[in-house]
């Protein structure tokens, strides 16, 4: 398993400037209006871009830029394919992402099995999250999707729907990460309704104006940016609704690490390293204090109004 403060091997010189990557933006943008279809070469299989609605006026964004599309799709935690933030680059072109469907079902009035066809239909925006991991480093990612509530109105939860689990795909033959015993496989995680239907929690398609890279969880996955990374699932096979709380895969490997909400703390230090400091990538050292919610306070501060966080991580 990878060291929590692996650095990874991307030189300043690889970073790409805002000026330059916002010139590619308008590239994409271009080449969207000439066809839509177009295919990008990747790692994993061919990516398809996309070209999304802007995030409504008012929707927070962090003041740094977003970082390198190279960072981002190389330095991964993806443990179905390794532990190592490498192996996921490395590995996921193993999985395949077509056809993929996702199965909703639980407390709900419609429950549906959805094709990664119908999800793309959804009207998408463009939303640039900080993304913060439990290991303490962060990157800043545009990420492409729609707010959960908005999947979760096709299935319309019943008022028993307290909790809502995603399951993460299990396929041995395309995924060596699963010969590993460092957790119970399938993969879930969970939310409680009110997070999951946040507007902030977004099912995501794409990244960088394409679609997912299969080593960040294509073809879809959930972003939850005020939580750390583990939370957000992904490769996405099915969605419950539930009554009761379930436990995580990684509250069931290591509850006094990994609490059911797992929300950005700098006051909740984890067992082997604190929460206090981070760094942003491609820094080297714990240089920025860690914000409150992951800098999304204002927003979803008033979901925990009365709990204890320090008890409820």
């Amino acid at each position: 398993m990878s060291r929590p403060f692996d650095v990874p091997r991307i030189t300043p010189s690889e970073i790409t400037p805002q000026n330059v990557w916002l010139s590619r933006r308008s590239l994409i943008a271009g080449a969207a209006a000439l066809g839509g279809t177009g295919l990008i070469g990747g790692s994993a299989q061919a990516a398809q871009i996309i070209e999304p609605l802007k995030a409504s006026k008012g929707f927070p964004s962090p003041s740094d830029p977003p970082s390198d599309k190279k960072l981002a799709t190389t330095y991964n935690n993806f443990y179905e394919f390794g532990t190592s933030k490498s192996a996921p680059a490395m590995n996921a072109h193993r999985l395949t992402v077509r056809p993929w469907t996702v199965e909703i079902v639980g407390e709900v009035s419609k429950p549906r099995t959805i094709g990664i066809e119908e999800l793309l239909a959804f009207p998408l925006e463009e939303r640039i999250y900080r993304f913060r991991c439990v290991e303490a480093w962060s990157m800043v990612v545009p990420w492409i999707g729609f707010e959960f509530n908005k999947l979760a109105a096709l299935v319309e939860p019943t008022s028993r729907a307290k909790f809502v689990r995603f399951t993460t795909a299990e396929r041995p033959s395309e995924m060596p990460g699963l010969g590993s015993p460092v957790l119970d496989w399938p993969y879930t995680e969970a939310l409680r309704i009110d997070e999951a239907m946040h507007p902030l929690t977004l099912v995501t398609l794409g990244m960088y104006g394409e679609t997912l890279p299969n080593q960040n969880g294509a073809p879809v996955r959930i972003v939850v940016p005020w939580k750390y990374g583990y939370k957000s699932a992904k490769s996405i096979v099915k969605i419950e609704f539930l009554e009761k709380q379930p436990i995580s895969s990684w509250t069931k490997a290591a509850a006094n690490e990994y609490g059911f909400y797992s929300n950005v703390n700098p006051n909740v230090d984890h067992p082997r390293w604190t929460q206090k400091r981070e760094r942003l990538l491609p820094a080297l050292f714990a240089s920025r204090e860690t914000e409150m919610f992951n800098g999304y306070g204002a927003q979803v501060a008033s979901l925990y109004a009365g709990m204890d966080l320090k008890v409820n991580h």
